[in-house]
Order: structure tokens, then sequence, then C-alpha cells
């Protein structure tokens, strides 16, 4: 590994990494997070492109939105949303490319 971990992880730390493995555990968020990896998209674009349900994409880009994962913008009464963490987005991609594997 390239950095050492430490040995001893305060509170704050342990809860941010465990609530990004709970973001990244759900597949319905990583076809989310997969689909907006290079650019942004309206909720419905989301929506009808991974065939979900609005409501379904809403409250999943809302948990996302909450742990700083993903961005959005308002245009008139359009929200387009996008990837906020190129770390995890990193990490998507190689547990994807180790899934492959």
């Amino acid at each position: 590994m390239e950095e050492k971990l430490q040995h001893d992880l305060d509170e704050e730390t342990l809860f941010v990494v465990s609530q990004t493995f709970k973001a990244l555990s759900d597949p319905t968020r990583i076809r989310i997070l997969n689909f907006l990896c290079c650019e942004e998209h309206s909720v419905n674009e989301i929506a009808e492109s991974l065939n979900l349900g609005q409501t379904t994409v809403s409250h999943q880009l809302r948990f996302l939105k909450n742990l700083r994962l993903v961005k959005f913008r308002r245009e008139g009464t359009t929200m387009y949303y996008s990837s906020d963490d190129d770390h995890v987005m990193n990490l998507l991609h190689q547990a994807v490319s180790h899934a492959k594997h």
C-alpha cells in the first residue's frame, strides 16, 4: 500500500468511511454514480436511462448529495446532477474493474 493506514481512527473518520461504503453497497446508487461519472444528467434522464422510477432516483440522489458524492445545479425547474468526489468515483471504478477481472 502506498500509504500506511492509521491503527486508531477517530470517530468522524470511521463514520465517513462507513457511510461512503454504505453508499457504494447499493446497486441502484452504484448505477446512478456510474451513469454520472462523465457528465451531468437531469433526474428524468437518469430515471429513463436506468429504467428507474423518478421517486427512487430522487431518493437515492438525496442520499448521495448528503454525503457530497454528487452535486446539483438548477436550470429553471430542472435539477441536473453530476459526480462530486473523484476519490469515490475512483473507488467505484476500481471495484467495477475488480469485479470484471
